[in-house]
Formats: C-alpha cells, sequence, structure tokens
C-alpha cells in the first residue's frame, strides 16, 4: 500500500496546489509561493522515499503468470515527477521573491513531467486491466497545457497562473482516480489467478 498511498498524497498535494493557484492567480504573493514551494517538497520527498524503500524490497517476492512472464517484482518505476517536485519544492520554499516571475514556467513544466508519468502508469496498468480510452486524455490535455505554457507564456500572468491552477487540479484528480483503478484492477487480477495479496503496488504506479 506504501506507493497507492505515496500517489494518493500526491494527488491531494496536486489538489491543494491547484485550488490555491486558482483562488489567488495573482503570483507575486510571496506567501501562497512559499505554501506551493513547501507542498511540491513534501510530495517529492514522500515519492522518492516510497520508492527506494520498495525498490530495497523489490527482491522479497516474485510472481509469474502462466506464460511465465515476471508481473510482480520487478523494479518499481523512477519518480521522475518525485524528483522534480522536490527540487522545485526547495526552491520555492527557500527563494520565494527570486522564483516568482518563474513560477509559470516551473509548473509548466512540472505539468508535462506529471503528464509523462501519467502516461507510463497506464501502460504499466493494462497488464492488470482495460485502459479505457476516456483515461487518456486528460494526460494529453495536461501534457498540451504544460507544452503550450513553456513554448508560448500567456498574459496576463494573472490568466496564465489560473489556467495552470486548474490543470493542476485536474492533474490531482486523474492521479487519484487513477491510482485506485490501478490498485483495484491488481488486486482483482491476482484473485482470478489464485496469487497472494500484495502490501505493496509498486509494478503500476
Amino acid at each position: 500500500m506504501r506507493i497507492l498511498q505515496s500517489a494518493v498524497f500526491r494527488a491531494v498535494c496536486a489538489i491543494v496546489i491547484g485550488v490555491l493557484l486558482i483562488k489567488f492567480p495573482d503570483n507575486t504573493v510571496k506567501g501562497i509561493t512559499i505554501a506551493i514551494g513547501v507542498l511540491f517538497l513534501l510530495s517529492g520527498i514522500i515519492s522518492c522515499v516510497t520508492y527506494y524503500m520498495s525498490k530495497r524490497n523489490v527482491s522479497e517476492y516474485k510472481i509469474y503468470d502462466n506464460d511465465g512472464n515476471l508481473v510482480a517484482g520487478e523494479q518499481p518505476t523512477f519518480p521522475i515527477v518525485g524528483l522534480g517536485s522536490t527540487i522545485l519544492g526547495l526552491i520555492l520554499a527557500l527563494s520565494p521573491t527570486a522564483f516568482v516571475s518563474a513560477l509559470m514556467y516551473i509548473i509548466g513544466a512540472i505539468l508535462i513531467l506529471g503528464a509523462i508519468n501519467q502516461f507510463m502508469s497506464l501502460i504499466n496498468g493494462r497488464r492488470y486491466g482495460r485502459i479505457g480510452f476516456s483515461y487518456w486524455i486528460m494526460p494529453s490535455v495536461i501534457l498540451l497545457t504544460g507544452l503550450y505554457v513553456m513554448v508560448k507564456p500567456m498574459a496576463p500572468l494573472a490568466t496564465a497562473m489560473l489556467i495552470l491552477g486548474w490543470c493542476t487540479l485536474l492533474y490531482g484528480i486523474v492521479e487519484l482516480i487513477n491510482a485506485l483503478k490501478f490498485y483495484r484492477d491488481k488486486k482483482q487480477w491476482l484473485q482470478s489467478h489464485d496469487q497472494p495479496q500484495l502490501d505493496t503496488f509498486e509494478e503500476v504506479n
């Protein structure tokens, strides 16, 4: 359950950040910048710690399907979003004034990494259940929005932050829905294949 809990915490942090950006779109508010930095930092640290704990324990079990393919016990996916969130959170929390003007670009980059991470999770999740077309739409929207902001900055900045806030909120909701779906699909797959239930969720998230 550790990585599931990490994904849920990451989703909650994204939702809180999105709400803050929507409620306070003026990116000159220093306190909001620090608060966003702290949330990013906590989310990133927990993701990275969970990854290394799962990697250390990955050899404790291995599960194969009927064709001999390894479906559990392989190396967990490296948390690129967690690492990026940790760096971003540290920068924003320690030097908010210096990076207020660049916050739009930074959040745009995090959204791009987040969308890529969700695509990777969807690809990994297909081994345990069907992934409908609708699950691919939201990460695509998030990815395109992040790319657009990075390539063509919006003006005024308050409008850009408002849009990024909604995208961050959307990312958090999608992350939460995906994490719960993947966990449910994997649990059902293990039950249908008469495999022991696992306490961790390394392979999907």
